[in-house]
């Protein structure tokens, strides 16, 4: 009989108007674990490569208690939709065969009769959901999914790994073996096209299929679906990285998913099955990285060029990123692409905030409701060797910006541009053509090399590009904008590559505005034209400590809004002044967001507007 447990539970996930999807009988109710002793754990007792777990064993009795007596993991801890038919709520069966074998002084749990028990269930859960092709499904019960099969290759023969070596579930490990195997063969499949497009359509999800894949067949090795890695490796190779050299999702480049996604999947992959086609990737990515993750002066980090990002919205990379990092697992590739080391944390910087993070006194807590992932933890797996404080300043020495101070570098893919221009006192940044998705395109940042960023748009707003915004908040920005390059002023010698031409021209612009800039050593012209009045609008990223003034003498206050009628508008950050002159008296204002910066979220994005008839002429001064 069902329990009413499962019976509530399950009601409680489905639509009104769906009908219910009632599991099979269950043998037993799931058990309930155990919660953690008042204080537990001690921080102390971590070793700190392992503290990433501590959150975790917080989590474990709640999550496993929200357990369906099906040994479905409900209460929403981990995807959506939190349904008995997605696959991926299933991914935590890694988490409880972790916990389950490794006696650690801070681990309860291990060798717990309950946990088992509840692990048992759940995969017995997972493993109703497989099609008889092989593949999951995560959106609906009849979907053969991508990322439920890619990513449940990885989890579930990881799952595989940690009970062959403790020998538990005996049974559990057969099906594990034949539903690897079936998923394999699906998953490799070159005319499978839910997997394998031209180009990929979502390229994390096809790799994380490839990394599980590496790992199955090292646990059960099969000479033909081996061979059908190797190609799979190949394929995804052309297939999977731009000629702009980032990782395609959805029509374009995502920096969260192609940093903390894909890169890691890569490195996964890699530890099981050192292929040199994903060490090619990884550089071909780390050279695209290069010129999309700005350099702030002081040590706060990088700043995102984030404009171009299709799905997601990451806008920023703190100096430290204590665990838990998702991008972590990346080390695996610094020593054959040393320049991957700028963007990685300091090995002496992590310990010291390992060592803090073991000093303090707060309590561990749980884990919010959907920011769970075990990724954190499978990619804790393979050891760590992130690169040392010399490392990482030879690479952050290296990076293209900071290396010179004079290139144009355009790259294209898919109709769509990005341009990286470097003068001695700026670097402006560009996204032209197509729009993917979320992005917004035009000119995107603008960087000085004392004073850091003091232009970055963002995506999926229209309130926060660099744009020019007609009535109802409609910028040109949420739209292609096909452009074309000049050796000088716009109009003249098309420039479509090479060296740097003095000044490089720029003409943008749909039917309702044209745009033309024109970057010298020091400034950026902008004049735009457009068929009704409109608003610039410029995204600054200020600091508490910057001096913003119109030309006619107003102070604006940093985190409020101030409006001038000025010609001008200055920011002046330490020794440096960033000039913006319009010409003629204008009513301009400066007005903050809600967005801010980094981890201390001192930075903070003020939006810069000038109303104008349909002319207007922008010059940037820097430094």
């Amino acid at each position: 009989m069902l329990s009413r447990r499962t019976l509530l539970r399950t009601a409680a996930l489905l639509p009104a108007a769906a009908p219910m999807i009632v599991p099979g009988p269950a043998s037993a109710a799931v058990p309930d674990l155990t919660p953690l002793p008042d204080g537990a754990p001690d921080r102390r007792l971590f070793a700190p490569h392992e503290q990433r777990f501590a959150p975790y064993l917080a989590t474990l009795a709640p999550m496993v208690n929200d357990m369906d007596d099906s040994g479905f993991f409900a209460g929403g801890w981990w995807r959506t939709p939190s349904v008995p038919y997605n696959a991926r709520v299933q991914e935590h069966v890694f988490t409880l065969a972790w916990f389950h074998a490794n006696a650690r002084p801070w681990n309860p749990y291990a060798g717990d009769a309950n946990l088992l028990a509840a692990l048992d269930a759940a995969l017995g859960h997972y493993l109703s959901l497989q099609h008889p092709d092989g593949s999951f499904p995560e959106y609906n019960r009849d979907q053969h999914g991508l990322a439920p099969t890619g990513f449940g290759l990885g989890y579930l023969a990881k799952t595989l790994r940690v009970l062959r070596a403790t020998g538990a579930l005996p049974a559990r490990q057969s099906q594990l073996t034949a539903a690897l195997h079936k998923a394999m063969t699906w998953f490799l499949n070159p005319a499978n096209r839910t997997v394998w497009q031209e180009p990929l359509s979502y390229a994390n999800q096809t790799a994380s299929g490839l990394a599980g894949a590496a790992l199955a067949l090292q646990l059960d090795p099969d000479p033909a679906l081996a061979t059908s890695l190797t190609e799979a490796f190949a394929r995804i190779a052309a297939t999977g990285v731009s000629p702009a050299g980032f990782f395609h999702e959805e029509r374009g480049h995502d920096m969260n998913y192609n940093f903390e996604v894909m890169l890691p999947e890569l490195a996964d992959a890699y530890h099981h099955n050192p292929d040199p086609h994903l060490v090619d990737m990884a550089r071909a990515f780390t050279g695209f990285l290069a010129y999309n993750l700005l350099r702030e002066p002081d040590g706060a980090g990088y700043m995102v060029n984030v404009a171009p990002s299709t799905r997601t919205s990451t806008r920023w990379y703190d100096e430290v990123r204590p665990d838990p990092d998702r991008t972590a697992l990346n080390w695996t590739f610094v020593r054959q692409v040393p320049l991957l080391a700028a963007f990685m944390t300091a090995r002496e910087d992590l310990a010291q905030a390992r060592a803090t993070w073991a000093a303090s006194a707060e309590p561990v807590t749980q884990l919010a409701k959907q920011d769970t992932s075990p990724r954190i933890l499978t990619h804790g797996l393979s050891g760590e060797r992130f690169p040392s404080s010399r490392q990482r300043a030879a690479a952050i020495a290296d990076l293209p910006y900071l290396r010179s101070d004079n290139f144009a570098e355009l790259r294209r893919d898919g109709g769509q541009d990005f341009l990286y221009v470097r003068k001695p006192g700026l670097y402006l940044g560009g996204y032209f053509g197509n729009r993917a998705s979320r992005g917004r395109t035009g000119l995107t940042f603008l960087w000085h090399p004392e004073a850091g960023t003091i232009i970055c748009g963002l995506n999926d707003n229209n309130y926060a590009c660099w744009s020019t915004v007609f009535p109802g908040q409609a910028p040109d920005s949420n739209g292609p904008l096909p452009a074309a390059y000049f050796h000088g002023a716009p109009g003249g010698r098309e420039w479509t590559g090479g060296p740097a031409p003095a000044a490089l021209g720029i003409r943008y612009g749909n039917a309702n505005v044209t745009t033309d800039v024109l970057v010298t050593r020091r400034t950026i012209r902008r004049t735009v034209k457009a068929n009704a009045a409109a608003t610039e609008q410029i995204p600054l990223v200020v600091h508490p400590t910057d001096v913003l003034t119109f030309t006619d003498g107003t102070q604006a206050a940093f985190g409020g809004s101030t409006t001038a009628t000025a010609d001008g508008f200055d920011l002046r950050r330490g020794r440096t002044t960033i000039r913006f002159r319009w010409g003629t008296p204008l009513q301009a204002t400066v007005a903050a967001g809600t967005v801010r910066y980094f981890r201390d979220g001192a930075r903070r994005f003020h939006a810069l507007r000038i109303p104008h008839q349909g002319t207007f002429d922008l010059t940037v001064i820097v430094g």
